[in-house]
């Protein structure tokens, strides 16, 4: 069975766990499996409660498995890629491909693979052939949104060259015309204008990404990194916190959270943001210059207390 339900006057089409294994030829097992190691959300068996986007990540992950990519490598690559980036579900908001015996994701630009958070050659051109348009005449409800989010997978491998970044430009509008609250949509072109330094036209889609979707870490990390560049900072602050709150393990928000704040001098709030990222990604240069801030500070703080109880500072450093 198959109905359509109304939300705040917007036609929502949802499935049956039936529907749900018809549409896509899966066994019941394997559905029963992704949810026990937490790719999918776990649903009572009668409820009425997939969407067209839960089809579209099932029908993703069905793929990936044709890969022989295992369903915990698929879950690992997914979780890393949610620290790394933000993301709320890097298989709608990302293209995954695979890469050996795990996943690396289209993101910003680039092939990344999230578990060892190395750039990778990307060999893999773009989809060619001519854009459809999205619009009222699309047909239902769902033919929309399966046509959004073909055209928000080109758009992603467009962004990859310079010389296509227009084209990937009119995509995510297409989307946005048809989808206004497309929260990945909002972040990819909002990224777009970032790095053409139009901070306005970021601001307002990245706030328009964090009003469609409250949950989506990501839109608040990169609304802080906007506000920061405005020298905004309090705003970029309370960005920050809030895209830490959602997601405790992002380690790239802790850092610029320790960052803003130590701009503002506001050195004690900064340690424990630094100690935070040092310990999330305790390899490489940024972690090195996180411990090397905490110890800066922790010093510091050791100073001023001792020149509190009347004993020199000189003292204290030797």
């Amino acid at each position: 069975m198959t109905v359509t339900v109304t939300i705040e006057s917007t036609p929502v089409t949802r499935f049956t766990r039936q529907d749900v294994l018809r549409i896509l030829h899966l066994q019941a097992r394997q559905l029963q499996g992704w949810e026990r190691i937490g790719l999918v959300a776990m649903r009572t068996p009668l409820s009425l409660d997939y969407s067209f986007e839960d089809l579209v990540q099932l029908r993703k992950l069905r793929e990936l498995r044709a890969t022989r990519v295992s369903a915990a490598r698929i879950r690992a690559s997914v979780t890393a890629m949610q620290r790394v980036s933000g993301m709320h579900n890097p298989l709608l908001e990302a293209s995954a491909v695979r890469n050996g015996s795990r996943l690396a994701f289209r993101y910003s630009g680039r092939l990344v693979d999230p578990v060892s958070q190395q750039l990778m050659l990307d060999f893999d051109p773009p989809a060619q052939g001519q854009l459809r348009v999205v619009g009222d005449n699309a047909g239902s409800q769902m033919a929309r949104e399966a046509e959004a989010q073909e055209l928000f997978l080109r758009a992603v491998q467009l962004e990859e060259k310079l010389s296509t970044i227009p084209d990937a430009v009119l995509l995510y509008e297409q989307i946005l015309q048809v989808h206004p609250r497309h929260a990945p949509a909002c972040i990819n072109l909002g990224t777009i204008h970032y790095n053409q330094h139009q901070f306005a036209k970021a601001e307002e889609l990245y706030r328009r990404a964090t009003e469609a979707d409250p949950e989506y870490a990501l839109a608040f990390f990169d609304l802080g990194n906007v506000l920061d560049e405005l020298q905004r900072m309090p705003e970029a602050i309370d960005a920050y916190q809030k895209a830490v709150h959602l997601v405790p393990q992002y380690a790239d928000a802790h850092y610029n959270l320790a960052l803003a704040y130590e701009r503002l001098g506001e050195r004690r709030r900064a340690l424990r943001h630094w100690m935070a990222y040092a310990k999330l990604d305790p390899i490489g240069p940024w972690a090195n210059h996180a411990r090397g801030q905490a110890r800066k500070i922790l010093s510091m703080e050791r100073l001023s207390i001792i020149s509190r109880r009347g004993r020199s500072p000189r003292i204290a450093a030797s």
